[in-house]
C-alpha cells in the first residue's frame, strides 16, 4: 500500500501543476519577459522563446482539455479578450461567452474534437458493459454520459459556449479539491500503518512486545533528530537554497533574481511543481531513503504540505500560481523575515485519536462483512454440490433406464417371413417344419408315443399334406412339391418294425 500511495503522490505534483499551466498560460501569454540582474547572473544566448510543454493534468479528459485550449489560442479576438480577463471571471465563465466570436475555422475543429470526445466516451461506456457481461444489454449512452460534466452530452455534434463554460469548471472543480482528497488519502495511510502495528503486537508474546515497542520508540525518537527545518517561503529557507543549491553569497541574495532563477520554465510564474523543487534541501535534512526510520510517503506529504502552506500564503488571486509581483509582495512581510517554526509531520499527528478509534472499528465491521459473505458463499457452494448430486443421481438413473431398454429391444424375437405373391398371402407350407413341429412334441415332457399312436399320427401328417397338394390347383395356386429323400419308406418301415 505504500508503495501506492508513494507513486500517486509524486503523480499529483504533476497532475496539479499542469492543469495550472495550460489554463492560466493562455492569460499571460503575452505577459512582459521578466529581467534578469545581469549582476548576479551570468549572461546568456538569446534563443528563440519557446512555449512551455503541455504537462499532463491527470484529468480522465486531460487530452480534450488540451486540444481545445490549442486551438482556442489561434483565434486572435479569443487571445485578447482572455489576456484581460482575470481568473475568477475565467471560473465564473464570463471569458465562455466570447466563444461566438471565434472564427468559423476554429469552431468547426472545436465541433470535430467535440464529436471525437463524445464517441470516446461513449466506447469507454460500451467497453465497461462488455466487462460487465451486458453484451445482450441495450446500452443507453445518453443516460451514463451524464456522468460526464466537462461537455454537454445532449448536444454531441457542435462546441458551443457552455461546452466551454463546463470544461474550466470542471477543471477547476477537480483541481480545487484535490488537496482535500489528498489529506484524506494521508490520513488514512497513517492509520492502517498504526493499526498494522498494534495487530503485529497482539500476536507476540510479552516479551517480543516489549522489545518492539522500545524498538519503535528508538525509530521515532531517532527520526525526530534532524537539523533545524526552516519555515517554507521564508528568507532563511530561500538564502539556504541560493546558497546551496545555486551557489551564490547568501549576503547578496536578491528575491527578483532568485525568482528568475528557480523559475525553470521562464513563464514569469512559480507554479506549483517549480515551488516544490524549492524544499528539496529542507526535505534532505528529514529524510533519508537508506533509513529505516523514515518514510519516502511521508516525506512526499511534507514537500505536498509545504507547497500548500506557501501558496496560501504568497498566491494572492488564489490562480494556483505565483506570479513575481506577489512574490515580491510576500518577500515584505513579517512572516517572511521573521517566520514562526515550522511544525513537521512528527510533530502535527495526521489523525485523531477519535477518529483512529473510528477507523479501527470501520476495518473491523468490514472484516465481519466480509466473513460473513464468506460464510454465504459456502452455504451456496454446499447447496450447489448438494444439487450437483442429485442431478448425477438423475444422470445414472436415466442411463441405467436407456440400457434396459436396449437390451429389451435385443433380445426380441422377429416373426417369421412371409411369402408375398400375386393375389393374397399364402404362408409358405414346409414339410420339414411340420417334422420340426412333430419332433418338438415328442420331446416334451410328459408326452409318450406308443409306436401304433407314432404310425397313425404319421399317416394323419401324410393325408393332410396330400390334401393341401390336391387344394392348391384348384385354388389357382402352384402345388408345392416336396420331395422325400431317397429309402424314406424303408426307413420309417424298418423303424417300425424294430418298434
Amino acid at each position: 500500500m505504500g508503495d501506492r500511495v508513494h507513486i500517486k503522490m509524486c503523480w499529483s505534483r504533476a497532475f496539479l501543476a499542469g492543469w495550472v499551466l495550460l489554463l492560466v498560460l493562455l492569460q499571460y501569454l503575452q505577459a512582459v519577459p521578466i529581467g534578469i540582474d545581469k549582476t548576479k547572473v551570468k549572461e546568456t544566448e538569446e534563443k528563440p522563446e519557446e512555449p512551455p510543454a503541455s504537462v499532463d493534468t491527470g484529468l480522465h479528459y486531460d487530452r480534450y482539455l488540451r486540444e481545445v485550449i490549442d486551438f482556442l489560442e489561434k483565434d486572435q479576438h479569443f487571445r485578447e479578450k482572455l489576456h484581460n480577463t482575470d481568473m475568477e471571471d475565467i471560473k465564473q465563465g464570463k471569458l465562455a461567452q466570447e466563444l461566438d466570436f471565434v472564427s468559423h475555422h476554429v469552431r468547426t475543429k472545436l465541433d470535430e474534437l467535440k464529436r471525437q470526445e463524445v464517441n470516446r466516451l461513449r466506447t469507454l461506456i460500451k467497453a465497461k458493459q462488455d466487462l460487465e457481461g451486458g453484451n445482450d444489454i441495450a446500452v443507453d449512452h445518453q443516460a451514463l454520459l451524464k456522468q460526464f460534466e466537462h461537455l454537454n452530452h445532449m448536444n454531441p455534434h457542435t462546441f458551443e459556449v457552455e461546452d466551454l463554460d463546463r470544461l474550466i469548471k470542471s477543471a477547476s472543480n477537480d483541481l480545487e479539491n484535490f488537496d482535500k482528497e489528498r489529506h484524506e488519502e494521508f490520513k488514512r495511510y497513517e492509520m492502517m500503518k498504526e493499526h498494522d502495528r498494534r495487530e503485529h503486537l497482539k500476536t507476540l508474546d510479552e516479551e517480543q512486545r516489549k522489545k518492539e515497542e522500545e524498538h519503535y520508540e528508538e525509530m521515532r525518537k531517532k527520526h525526530a533528530d534532524h537539523p533545524k527545518v526552516n519555515h517554507p517561503g521564508s528568507q532563511n529557507q530561500l538564502k539556504e537554497v541560493w546558497e546551496e543549491a545555486d551557489g551564490l553569497d547568501p549576503e547578496d541574495f536578491d528575491p527578483k533574481t532568485f525568482f528568475n532563477l528557480h523559475d525553470t520554465n521562464g513563464d514569469g510564474f512559480f507554479d506549483e511543481q517549480e515551488l516544490e523543487a524549492l524544499f528539496t534541501k529542507e526535505l534532505e535534512k528529514m529524510y533519508d531513503p537508506t533509513n529505516e526510520e523514515d518514510d519516502m510517503v511521508e516525506m512526499e506529504e511534507e514537500r505536498l504540505r509545504m507547497r500548500e502552506h506557501v501558496m496560501n500564503e504568497v498566491d494572492s488571486n488564489k490562480d494556483r500560481l505565483v506570479s513575481l509581483d506577489e512574490f515580491l509582495v510576500a518577500t515584505k512581510k513579517k512572516e517572511f523575515l521573521e517566520p514562526d517554526s515550522w511544525e513537521t509531520l512528527e510533530q502535527n499527528q495526521a489523525y485523531t485519536d477519535e477518529e483512529m478509534r473510528e477507523f479501527e472499528e470501520h476495518l473491523v465491521q468490514q472484516e465481519l462483512d466480509l466473513n460473513q459473505r464468506a460464510v454465504d458463499l459456502q452455504k451456496q457452494r454446499e447447496e450447489l454440490e448438494r444439487q450437483q448430486e442429485q442431478l448425477n443421481a438423475q444422470k445414472i438413473e436415466l442411463q441405467q433406464a436407456v440400457e434396459h431398454m436396449e437390451q429389451l429391444k435385443s433380445e426380441k424375437v422377429d416373426p417369421p417371413p412371409e411369402v408375398h405373391i400375386e393375389g393374397d398371402a399364402v404362408p409358405e407350407v414346409h414339410a420339414a417344419d411340420n417334422q420340426l413341429h412333430l419332433d418338438q412334441e415328442a420331446h416334451l415332457p410328459g408326452h409318450h408315443e406308443t409306436p401304433e399312436h407314432h404310425q397313425d399320427t404319421q399317416q394323419e401328417h401324410q393325408e393332410q399334406h396330400n390334401q393341401v397338394n390336391q387344394d392348391l390347383p384348384q385354388q389357382g395356386l402352384p402345388q408345392a412339391h416336396h420331395e422325400e429323400p431317397p429309402n424314406h419308406q424303408e426307413v420309417a418301415q424298418g423303424q417300425h418294425n424294430l418298434s
